[in-house]
């Protein structure tokens, strides 16, 4: 193992692992493609195999898995009015964000949500989404809202370039949060780590104690991390209605 192979930036590099090219469009697999899939199967294999003896009186499994759903649910009803239909969505979306955070965390795994096209992909379209909510919901009245009411005409050209710009920022701002935080996490404890590689053995038990304590954290940043990109989900639908 030679010392560029341990770089911490290189846990990020996208390989390809099958070429495919349909034309000009580039469907090839790569780690980030498996990592993703790989997140949707689990999740699904977890919450099957908690359910998959229902019971009046609930085993610890079904019971693990109903708190789940009920946390989401209720995440989704406070911040949503009337946002019933829009549980399946948030837990959807709650779900596979956790799913990908964590499997960043296990030894030796990609980080996908360490690709700012993977958070800004989702972002987008959770965007496009509440656009097209506000859209069926009011019709060409949203444009309305970007200027509040009674204000005078000369403050017009000022406001609304300002409200347009905040408005687009949307799926920037919880994209790039995202990617952000799984980044920065992962690229600390990268660094810790491979400078512990390089220490003398008698102080390898600093890094690797504070590799310990930073991986506790970085499990919660993750979990939080899946529940503020899901809340603000909630908050841009519910601004929709």
């Amino acid at each position: 193992m030679t010392v560029e192979s341990m770089q911490p930036l290189r846990a990020f590099e996208v390989q390809v692992y099958w070429p495919l090219h349909v034309g000009a469009l580039d469907l090839s697999i790569s780690n980030t493609a498996v990592t993703l899939w790989l997140a949707v199967l689990l999740a699904v294999a977890v919450l099957l195999l908690g359910i998959r003896r229902p019971a009046l009186l609930p085993r610890w499994p079904q019971l693990l898995v109903e708190q789940y759903y009920i946390f989401v649910r209720t995440l989704t009803l406070a911040n949503i009015r009337q946002g019933e239909r829009f549980v399946p969505l948030i837990f959807s979306l709650f779900t596979f964000v956790l799913a990908s955070n964590l499997i960043g965390m296990l030894p030796g795994m990609f980080t996908a949500t360490a690709q700012l096209v993977v958070t800004g992909t989702l972002a987008l379209m959770v965007f496009l989404y509440s656009l097209w909510l506000r859209f069926c919901r009011h019709g060409w009245r949203m444009l309305g809202t970007f200027l509040p009411h009674g204000v005078p005409g000369y403050l017009v050209p000022l406001l609304l370039p300002v409200e347009l710009l905040s408005f687009l920022a949307r799926p920037v701002s919880l994209a790039v949060r995202l990617f952000a935080n799984m980044t920065a996490g992962h690229t600390v404890m990268g660094v810790i780590a491979f400078f512990g590689l390089l220490a003398p053995w008698f102080i390898q038990w600093v890094p690797l104690g504070l590799s310990v304590a930073l991986y506790a954290i970085e499990i919660f940043i993750a979990v939080l991390q899946a529940y503020i990109f899901s809340v603000l989900s909630c908050v841009y639908i519910d601004d929709a209605l």
